[in-house]
């Protein structure tokens, strides 16, 4: 067996209403002075509001900065800086999507360590110490909670990550209710996110991919396959929104040690250029990748298929379960009303060389993908996903 390092949240609550105990959640350690961050649309809709209560009522300060938006910018990240130092926090919360942990992250580093952002892209070189931290997911796909990587759009469409274990937070706070009024198409596209994450996580050629992440991705797969289409077309199902937040967080746990490949490299530019919400960009080249991985993979995937899909435990042979198993998720995303080609999201053909050129630039990425891509097979994918 090869050695290995598996990181994750210290702690974890997963329970209905629990996002409205926060106050009583986090403990001495954020002291008094907290910053909550978050998006407009959730302050809005006021799901932020138990969760601002429950703190007030523990006698925290809570400043709230809630201009998060989606592919959060570095000038966003050094906005909710300023603000956390001039309230002087001692704690930092992020409350809502990805967008919104990944920034809570790095302010909290930022405030906690006074280090420089320049000096913490990458992976590994984030210095420390930083502010107290909890995460509060309100969908179910980015796993962000129990990831150590934050990403921000830097310039124009460029986007850097910081991947760190110290950014990994303090206490993740699972709770289904924040998911109950999430729209049919992101519950449909963060739920697709999750699960190719899932996915990649078990075939990754990452030298750290190990028995405890494959174990996760597959307990995930379960709880997303047999879930998804329940919390998509009845979202008001407190069991399958549990089942979908529990599955995304397993997930995250999963690729957050055995890291993702070429799926996400080429789901980028699609994000990155046209603005594409991340989980369907994934959706978008999913078949396509793995059915250019399966001449090398389809022994891994086909191992995992009956975790999506129990029924194809009927295939025996390798190569048919494969290829069974990439059909049905592309029925899925179709089934869940996600456009299946790029062209039906506004991706015109002679756009397809650019992106292959900019995915080969997701070197940290590329690696662990099962069979190496190149930028004339990135080209390929894309026009068969076109």
């Amino acid at each position: 067996m090869n050695p290995f390092v598996f990181s994750t949240t210290s702690q974890i609550v997963f329970r209905p209403g629990a996002s409205a105990e926060v106050g009583g959640l986090l403990g001495p350690k954020f002291g008094e002075r907290i910053l909550f961050v978050t998006d407009g649309g959730l302050r809005k809709l006021g799901l932020c509001d138990p969760a601002l209560a429950s703190l007030s009522g523990s006698g925290v300060a809570v400043t709230v900065f809630d201009a998060v938006e989606a592919d959060p910018s570095l000038t966003t990240v050094e906005a909710a800086v300023e603000v956390a130092k001039a309230a002087g926090v001692t704690g930092v919360i992020g409350f809502g999507g990805g967008s919104s942990l990944d920034v809570a992250k790095v302010v909290a580093l930022l405030c906690g360590s006074g280090e420089d952002i320049d000096g913490a892209w990458g992976v590994g070189n984030a210095q420390g110490p930083r502010l107290p931290l909890a995460l509060v997911p309100t969908t179910a796909g980015t796993g962000s909670e129990v990831t150590p990587v934050s990403i921000i759009t830097v310039s124009g469409d460029e986007k850097r990550g910081v991947s760190s274990p110290i950014i990994l937070p303090d206490i993740a706070i699972l709770d289904a209710d924040l998911t109950l009024g999430l729209p049919p198409s992101i519950t449909a596209a963060t739920g697709i996110d999750a699960m190719v994450h899932a996915i990649e996580a078990y075939a990754s050629r990452n030298a750290n991919n190990n028995p405890l992440s494959r174990m996760l991705a597959r307990q995930a797969l379960q709880l997303l396959g047999a879930n998804i289409e329940k919390a998509v077309f009845d979202g008001k199902d407190r069991a399958a929104r549990g089942a979908m937040l529990l599955g995304s967080m397993l997930a995250g746990q999963a690729f957050a040690n055995s890291p993702v490949a070429a799926v996400h490299a080429l789901a980028y530019p699609i994000g990155g250029t046209f603005h594409i919400p991340h989980g369907l960009s994934n959706a978008l080249v999913l078949p396509h990748v793995l059915r250019f991985n399966a001449p090398v993979a389809a022994s891994v995937y086909a191992e995992i298929a009956a975790d999506a899909f129990p029924d194809l435990t009927c295939e025996q042979d390798t190569g048919q379960r494969c290829a069974a198993f990439v059909e049905r998720l592309a029925e899925l995303s179709a089934r869940l009303g996600l456009q299946p080609r790029l062209r039906d999201v506004g991706i015109g053909e002679e756009h397809l060389a650019g992106m292959a050129r900019d995915a080969m630039k997701q070197t940290r990425l590329l690696v662990n993908n099962p069979r190496e891509v190149n930028e004339a097979d990135a080209l390929t994918i894309y026009k068969a996903a076109w």
